[in-house]
């Protein structure tokens, strides 16, 4: 089992050779976040994804468990004034609200949540019929097996794989929640 990444060790998820070496616009692209788009990003840590996110997005709705990351990541987003929502919570126990997401990001995170049924249930509840659910996951700590797990769960909820790719550090699914 992984462990979060505490927030004193921030650094690691938010620094120059990982802004070099991961295509924050292309991740954007994938999961379908546009100009007009209210993402529910689950797991933000310290803002890698946040800033490009709110830089591209009408709303962000950021929804991470420790404190700790939650003050660094008021900091990184302190710009985008009213754009960005920070909420901080374990999803699996928290009700962002029904139906207010075009979009929800699960980036290189849902493998470190402990009650992963709550939290499908939760996303779902999130994401607007029609929406998009973009789930990235390391190579390193999911593997084939555990990805497919995790893309059965959301389509027991509801959704319908659209896409997914593996890469060298990445497996990649992205879904579109089905009208009820």
């Amino acid at each position: 089992m992984s462990h979060i990444c505490p927030s004193w060790l921030s650094f690691v998820l938010y620094n120059p050779v990982r802004k070099y070496f991961t295509d924050r616009e292309k991740i954007l692209d994938e999961s379908g976040i546009e100009a007009g788009s209210v993402v529910l990003e689950i797991g933000p840590g310290n803002g890698f994804l946040t800033e490009a996110i709110a830089g591209r997005a009408q709303r962000v709705v950021s929804v991470e468990l420790q404190p700790g990351m939650v003050r660094k990541l008021n900091k990184r987003v302190m710009s985008f004034g009213g754009k960005v929502e920070l909420v901080t919570a374990d999803i699996a126990l928290h009700r962002a609200g029904d139906s207010f997401a075009d979009v929800c990001l699960l980036y290189y995170c849902f493998h470190e949540i402990k009650n992963q049924d709550a939290a499908v249930i939760n996303i779902s509840r999130a994401v607007k019929s029609g929406g998009v659910l973009a789930i990235f996951e390391p190579v390193v700590e999911v593997n084939k097996v555990k990805m497919e797990r995790t893309v059965g769960m959301f389509e027991s909820a509801g959704f319908k794989r659209e896409s997914e790719h593996k890469t060298l550090f990445t497996r990649f699914a992205r879904l579109k929640k089905l009208p009820v």
